[in-house]
């Protein structure tokens, strides 16, 4: 049986486990140890438990699994490289990693360190994290996949493939980049509005976040246009990409962002990754960015009080 090793049982981390475990061995592995006993709750509400094999990076070590056809790095975007290098030692350097990180900074930094293929996974899935033991299917997306270079199209549908037999609604492309930041600009326009708030996505649906939200995708889209990032349909620019943040909120109401998250955990958030490259394209193309930099700034300021 093919094995997928998970790094980081976060809650993307955790639904992937849930997802691909009846199918492929899967081994989780965080910084510290874990339930085996896992519960998933469906959008539907439904729980379902599942037994996974959870490790930290120590016990690998001495229980050594069979070597992985995957290796999903499922962390935060400034712990993935870290978490790669707690474990490389013992992969093949031929392994290929598939990430899953927000924002747009461990993707190009690992393409270019990792001497195997690696893949790039955005997805509109959503999850939350109950406990140790709990994580929360709260909506569904499609996930899409590929490599920065378009080199190995095969092995992206072969996961793919994996992935939709699993329930994951996969597909493979050659414009990873692209979906990449269109990613970007869906979880600038959410992420630091929410967690700021202290509010689920559905709540900038309301008259009271309308505004902040479509100041955020104006300058997005700007900037986007700077990189020749095309807009996801054949709509004007502003009004494309404020569609597709609209539908993500609406798709992802009752998801309680990972942003969110971090910020009730009293953890640092991926504003670096997420407002940072935003806000440093701006700047290369001298383009304003008020509304980035002051959600980034407040960020700031929160994570300067945890």
């Amino acid at each position: 049986m093919t094995t997928h090793w998970i790094l980081g049982p976060g809650a993307i981390g955790r639904l992937l486990a849930h997802s691909l475990a009846p199918l492929v061995e899967v081994v989780v592995i965080g910084r510290r140890e874990l339930p085996s006993r896992q519960v998933l709750t469906t959008p539907e509400g439904e729980a379902r438990t599942q037994h996974l094999t959870l490790l930290t990076a120590a016990q690998l070590a001495t229980d050594t699994p069979e070597p992985p056809a995957f290796v999903h790095i499922t962390t935060k975007a400034m712990a993935a490289e870290a978490a790669l290098a707690s474990v490389a030692s013992q992969l093949p350097p031929s392994t290929p990693l598939v990430l899953w990180q927000n924002g747009f900074y461990a993707q190009p930094r690992i393409n270019q360190t990792w001497p195997g293929p690696v893949l790039c996974a955005t997805t509109t899935q959503g999850a939350y994290l109950t406990g140790d033991d709990g994580v929360v299917h709260a909506g569904r997306g499609p996930t899409f996949l590929g490599d920065l270079e378009n080199q190995h199209a095969a092995l992206a549908e072969t996961l793919a493939a994996q992935l939709n037999e699993a329930g994951f609604s996969a597909t493979a492309v050659s414009d990873i980049r692209q979906r990449l930041w269109q990613k970007l600009a869906v979880n600038a326009a959410i992420n630091p509005l929410v967690a700021l708030n202290g509010v689920r996505n559905g709540a900038l649906q309301e008259a009271a976040y309308a505004g902040h939200v479509e100041a955020v995708v104006t300058e997005v889209a700007a900037i986007l246009q700077a990189e020749d990032i095309a807009p996801p349909s054949g709509e004007q620019r502003d009004d494309a990409w404020l569609a597709l943040v609209r539908q993500v909120i609406a798709n992802t109401a009752h998801n309680k962002a990972s942003m969110l998250q971090d910020v009730e955990a009293k953890r640092p958030t991926e504003r670096g990754a997420i407002l940072g490259p935003l806000i440093a394209s701006a700047e290369r193309h001298g383009l304003t960015c008020e509304a980035l930099t002051a959600l980034d700034s407040a960020l700031a300021a929160l994570e300067a009080r945890f």
